[in-house]
């Protein structure tokens, strides 16, 4: 069985390699889809916002020893509280979070007061914080500010750095299919989202970016003299961009997916850390998407957009045309070989891409593979230079 290393370089020298580009309408059309069920699940499920957004109060007590919900929803039965507005949840191991609609000013202290008595603490250990519906608007206002902002700057980082906007367009649908994704995945399972869940949006929507800004920068570096060769395609060549840095996109991946699933799982499950969840989980399943976005959907979008072109359309044509004549040619060979006659046969020389690579055919299209560097020799003591007498001075 190959190992990891063997594996990741077979990929990187064109050894082993991945269609990724080939299925690139597929890639495309399941991301869009995957946009289309997240916009249904947001509008008919709607996004479960935290009092930050939506308004209310909150009771936090702290330093129990009882863990136990169902004391909180009786305590807000009490002063006329429904169970359908009441949310209770637990601070890690000696904490419980409750929030509700609006309270009176006035019965703000009585519920505090009927807290601390029904989970046995002081009453300086239950905080209450009432929070108005303009504040929760104005924050809900910056949030969506700040993600208009950061996609305006990122399109303009890309346009800029790759100096091609078709990279900027499709880096940007890659980041908005996470965001949908991730959102859609929230107005599933109905988590709350809270103002670190915006920050988490954030956070996912740069490690996205980055792992594209990383494949498309090597496709620039394979695609900078695409059409002064005749031996590849720009789809093929992008194919392989995304072959060697498919490992790299999956280290990376792994080492941040570590961290963020033990605070979700050990933290969020085992310890009841329900501050946590909001911001760990829209980063485990944002990274997720990115990773994904990065290696299928924003270079698939990047070909699409590329191949609309007349200069990569001619040069993609261009060379499916001689690939076809080189493989006649080779029939017509064999046909002679045999004794028969080929009219208009001639040599045709093919120019190569770089020293480095060579091609290896399938049924389909044709795969790069690129040769390790030759390795150098020692010439013999005969090639050394020779040390000139020098006189002394006197």
């Amino acid at each position: 069985m190959m190992s990891f290393a063997a594996w990741g370089n077979a990929l990187y020298h064109g050894e082993k390699s991945y269609g990724f580009i080939e299925r690139r309408k597929l890639w495309i059309s399941v991301g869009l889809g995957l946009i289309v069920l997240a916009m249904a699940l947001v509008g008919i499920r709607g996004i479960n916002p935290s009092i930050e957004f939506s308004g209310g109060s909150q009771f936090s007590v702290v330093n129990t020893t009882i863990t136990d919900q169902q004391r909180a929803y009786d305590v807000m039965s009490k002063f006329g509280a429904s169970n359908d507005t009441v949310r209770v949840s637990q601070l890690g191991t000696s904490g419980i979070r409750v929030q509700t609609a609006q309270v009176d000013p006035n019965e703000t202290r009585d519920i505090s007061n009927a807290l601390a008595q029904a989970y046995e603490v002081e009453s300086q250990d239950v905080d209450a914080t009432n929070i108005g519906p303009s504040w929760g608007g104005e924050v809900t206002r910056k949030a969506a500010n700040s993600l208009v902002i950061f996609l305006v700057l990122v399109g303009l980082m890309m346009t800029i750095y790759f100096k091609s906007w078709e990279m900027s367009v499709a880096a940007l649908f890659a980041l908005f299919h996470d965001i949908f994704l991730t959102a859609g995945f929230f107005a599933l399972v109905q988590v709350e989202v809270s103002p670190a869940t915006v920050i988490g949006f954030l956070t996912i929507l740069a490690y996205s970016l980055y792992d594209t800004v990383v494949v498309f920068d090597r496709v620039r570096e394979l695609t900078s003299s695409v059409t002064a060769q005749a031996r590849y395609t720009f789809g093929e060549l992008v194919n392989l961009a995304v072959n060697q840095t498919l490992v790299r996109s999956i280290n990376t991946s792994v080492v941040a997916l570590l961290p963020v699933g033990a605070i979700l799982f050990l933290g969020s499950i085992l310890l009841g850390a329900g501050t946590l969840t909001d911001i760990s989980l829209a980063l485990f399943v944002g990274m997720i998407a990115g990773t994904l976005s990065s290696i299928l959907i924003a270079p698939s979008m990047l070909v699409v957009l590329r191949n609309r072109s007349k200069k990569i359309s001619a040069h993609t044509a261009r060379v499916l045309s001689q690939r076809e004549g080189k493989t006649q040619t080779s029939a017509d060979k064999k046909h002679e070989r045999k004794g028969g006659k080929v009219k208009g046969a001639g040599n045709r020389k093919e120019p190569a891409l770089a020293d480095t690579a060579k091609t290896k055919k399938t049924d389909t299209e044709t795969s790069i593979r690129v040769q390790n560097p030759t390795p150098g020799r020692h010439l013999g003591q005969a090639a050394q230079p020779r040390r000139k007498n020098r006189k002394k001075k006197r």
